[in-house]
């Protein structure tokens, strides 16, 4: 898919993964080529099977360059073990970068919420860390880091101005926003976020949420009953 301006290469694919089916976004440039081989790629929020996503992209020739996190939730981190052991396997460090807000709840299984959901109870120390404002190049695309806290004190959204394409997290979904009764969640400071920081994109500006389907800043903005 793309969007924006209609002559950029970037490209995003989705994967829905893990027991709250979340969607993880793999970002990368089309080389109008069927074969991607060393084609680079960046993996946002990989909610779990990190192995299979290594191997999904590897068959398909991509190389994963970097993992960046919207925010450290237990179902948007389970993947990265698996990620990292894959590239360990070929030799390759892969690094992980989360907002330095952020850092304490991915590494923490109480505010991350793996310990209350039964299953495997685990943090993530990122290996690197980013600041509001920050743009991150990777895989040859920009990412520009906008802080949305109020899903979480540290969660943020990626914007890729040439293609018109913001990365949502649990910031804004379809029609609706992020949950705010987990740890340092907070409802006023989610809505302030959604209408300050991310209603001021473009109207055409295509947001790819964490769960469920794409939406626009413009249908938001007339939809959303959260912050119409």
């Amino acid at each position: 898919m793309s969007a924006g301006d209609g002559n950029s290469s970037v490209r995003a694919a989705r994967m829905v993964l893990g027991m709250v089916q979340t969607n993880t976004w793999i970002i990368y440039r089309d080389t109008d080529e069927t074969d991607k081989t060393g084609a680079k790629a960046v993996i946002i929020d990989p909610a779990s099977d990190g192995e299979r996503i290594y191997d999904r992209l590897a068959e398909k020739g991509f190389v994963i360059e970097s993992i960046l996190l919207t925010h450290g939730h237990f179902d948007h981190i389970d993947g990265i073990a698996g990620l990292k052991r894959r590239a360990e396997a070929d030799g390759r460090e892969l690094a992980v970068s989360c907002l330095d807000a952020e850092l304490e709840i991915c590494e923490n299984p109480d505010l991350n919420c793996s310990s209350s959901m039964g299953g495997r109870v685990f943090g993530v120390t990122p290996d690197r860390i980013f600041s509001d404002g920050d743009e991150i190049e990777a895989a040859g695309i920009v990412f520009e880091v906008i802080a949305t806290p109020g899903h979480t004190k540290g969660s943020c959204c990626f914007y890729i101005k040439e293609a018109g394409i913001l990365i949502a997290g649990d910031t804004l979904f379809e029609e609706s926003v992020g949950r705010s009764d987990l740890p340092t969640g907070s409802m006023s400071e989610l809505i302030r976020s959604v209408k300050d920081r991310l209603l001021i994109l473009p109207d055409d500006t295509l947001v790819l949420p964490g769960h469920g389907g794409e939406t626009t800043i413009g249908h938001e903005k007339m939809y959303n009953p959260f912050v119409a």
